[in-house]
């Protein structure tokens, strides 16, 4: 005759059965079986493509790396949750079309546009991808590219850049205000990105400083000595870059002219008073990029671009370079001084 004798588990065992118990009762408040937990593999959310087309700058630009901390700030880094592609026409208006249709190749998400020429090629190649623009041209409305600022419609949306009525008096009027006896000032000036728009607000400008001006038109980088040497031959006694992509990637070398020819000169961005011009006035280049990456921030937590508003620099920055001016013997007035935002020592 047998019986079945019980034995009291052991501690070790009497541990390992508590666990379990508590494993079963804890997968089954939360809905999950063992199975599934020990079968079904991790997912993971695709990477947001965001292509950077600049008309101008090339890789690596300071443009390029402030877009990335906008994102970034904003919780958006790249080989985490996003991925940056970067593309650079370097002046070529005409590349802008191919690099446009590799994005779109590519599978790309949002395309954020440098410069007017880049925006008007990215809205040429796609009317569903969304479109970000950094300085968009004046007057977008008038380009056809959105239907209004307010409410701009279809895929793009952005930055545009300030109404060049007050852009071009302000720069003269600080020009005049840096070298008081300028009576001639020559217009250096990109005949396949500058519009007639910007001449009548320069002229307008001119009249009520009473100081003539004088158009220096250009069509590729080869004539930039030329352009030079008929701004001499006109008496000119200083120079205002207009923005244009061609310009901005030879602003070193426009600077040096400048200063050869004894020209005190003014541009848009602070890159040309870094590169040796005399004082820049415009928006800021750096805050215009941290600007779109809240854009693109909006529109990859679902918002339309076509409902979010189109806005206009509020904010606008002179830089001096006082290392110039020494070198062309010139004496910044204090009050000019003053006013400056930044000055390059």
């Amino acid at each position: 005759m047998s019986c079945n004798v019980y034995r009291k588990p052991s501690a070790t065992l009497r541990t390992a059965m508590l666990y379990r118990c508590v494993e079963i009762m804890l997968l089954g408040v939360l809905g999950v079986s063992t199975t599934t937990l020990s079968s079904d593999p991790p997912t993971s959310k695709p990477l947001a493509r965001i292509g950077y087309v600049a008309a101008n700058v090339a890789p690596a630009a300071p443009s390029f790396e402030a877009f990335r901390q906008g994102l970034q700030e904003l919780g958006w880094i790249a080989g985490q949750n996003i991925t940056l592609e970067w593309r650079a026409a370097t002046g070529q208006d005409d590349l802008l079309p191919t690099l446009m249709q590799e994005l779109i190749q590519s599978k790309i998400d949002i395309i954020v546009t440098g410069g007017p020429q880049a925006t008007k090629a990215a809205r040429q190649a796609t009317k569903t991808i969304p479109i970000v623009m950094i300085g968009g041209g004046s007057d977008p409305v008038a380009a056809g590219l959105i239907a209004s600022l307010a409410r701009p419609g279809g895929n793009l949306t952005g930055l545009a850049t300030a109404p060049p009525e007050l852009l071009r008096g302000k720069q003269l009027e600080l020009l005049k205000e840096a070298v008081p006896w300028i009576s001639h000032v020559a217009v250096l000036w990109d005949t396949s990105a500058n519009t007639t728009e910007f001449w009548g607000a320069i002229q307008e400008a001119a009249r009520s400083l009473t100081v003539q001006i004088h158009r220096l038109d250009m069509a590729d980088i080869e004539g930039l000595e030329g352009a030079f040497k008929a701004a001499q031959e006109m008496g000119a006694e200083a120079l205002l870059i207009m923005e244009s992509p061609l310009f901005t990637l030879h602003r070193a070398r426009i600077a040096d002219l400048a200063l050869a020819h004894r020209l005190p000169s003014i541009a848009l961005f602070k890159g040309f008073a870094e590169a040796g011009c005399l004082m820049t006035y415009g928006p800021s280049e750096v805050g215009l990029v941290r600007r779109a990456a809240a854009y693109v921030d909006k529109i990859l937590k679902g918002a339309k671009p076509g409902d979010l508003p189109v806005e206009l620099p509020a904010w606008f920055e002179l830089v001096l370079n006082l290392k110039t001016a020494h070198a062309m013997g010139l004496t910044i007035p204090p009050t000019l001084l003053f006013q400056a935002n930044e000055v390059i020592q």
